[in-house]
């Protein structure tokens, strides 16, 4: 047996997803209403990595997004701002010229987002021009042909690699649950991903697979879950892919305080990424932007 199967047998095998599906959606009922609160969106909208990946960004569009958090900032004292902008790493010296918030972090894409297939020197330097133009995060996609293959040295070597290339910035590796598709996979994903230095476990890049579920989340904060267990290191969770309402968010807030614990509720270990997400969660507290 090699290191990474007997990584995989140190957590405890993944439910089947007809199992899992149960759970969260029992969990979900039961805890929906006492936690759909105002406190708890305001909680949320300080985890929101606000993004735009778009094909027609532009200097001027981004510049604007960072206005608008600029902007908020100060306006309502009791709601905290966006937790991180996320761009194009094209973007990162728009982002760091245009922020004057405080505590908002500058998190880029990097690494042939959002497939991930290019070669591994392209991946190193394109997330170290990143930091180097000032991203404090870098998200980046899990090389998902090595994983299908069972090639898991080289999709190890490569996240131990951007992770070194990241210096000082933290590193979200994004697993594509939409594509690993079922609990075992996403469980051995977030496993290799872990052991290799990911600072926070990711599910979606957003283009061309389902996005985030209820079902791949419950996943992920059991691995989270058990390897701080074991390790007592705390791993932060990032949900992405299609999180547009507040009703939505709140239904994975749940999911992570309940597995994971509310140490886990802040900026530091739990973000959503989202374009329109921010503007919901705003209207159903009564703010305008």
């Amino acid at each position: 047996m090699d290191k990474y199967h007997e990584s995989f047998d140190k957590f405890a095998p993944s439910l089947p997803d007809e199992e899992v599906r149960e759970k969260v959606t029992k969990l979900i009922n039961e805890k929906f209403q006492e936690n759909y609160t105002a406190e708890n969106l305001k909680l949320i909208h300080g985890c929101i990595d606000l993004t735009s990946l778009t094909s027609i960004d532009t200097k001027e569009s981004i510049w604007g997004l960072v206005e608008s958090v600029n902007d908020f900032e100060g306006t309502s004292p009791d709601i905290p701002n966006v937790a991180a902008i996320c761009t194009y790493p094209l973007f990162v010296e728009t982002v760091k010229q245009a922020l004057t918030a405080d505590k908002v972090k500058i998190d880029s894409v990097a690494g042939g987002f959002p497939a991930g297939q290019t070669f591994l020197e392209v991946k190193i330097a394109e997330t170290g021009m990143a930091v180097m133009e000032g991203a404090n995060e870098i998200d980046t996609v899990m090389n998902l042909g090595y994983f299908f293959e069972g090639n898991y040295e080289e999709l190890t070597q490569e996240i131990e690699e951007i992770k070194a290339s990241c210096r000082s910035a933290q590193l979200k590796v994004i697993l594509e649950t939409g594509a690993l598709a079922s609990a075992e996979n996403i469980r051995k994903a977030a496993i290799l991903s872990i052991f290799s230095g990911a600072d926070y476990v990711k599910t979606s890049t957003g283009k061309g697979y389902p996005g985030a579920t209820p079902e791949a989340v419950y996943t992920l904060c059991q691995v989270i879950k058990e390897y701080k267990e074991q390790h007592d290191r705390m791993v932060g969770i990032k949900v992405s892919g299609g999180v547009r309402t507040a009703e939505e968010a709140i239904k994975y807030f749940i999911i992570v305080k309940e597995i994971l614990g509310e140490e886990w509720l802040k900026p530091e270990y739990f973000r959503i990424g989202a374009s329109i997400l921010r503007e919901d969660i705003l209207q159903k507290l009564g703010i305008k932007l």
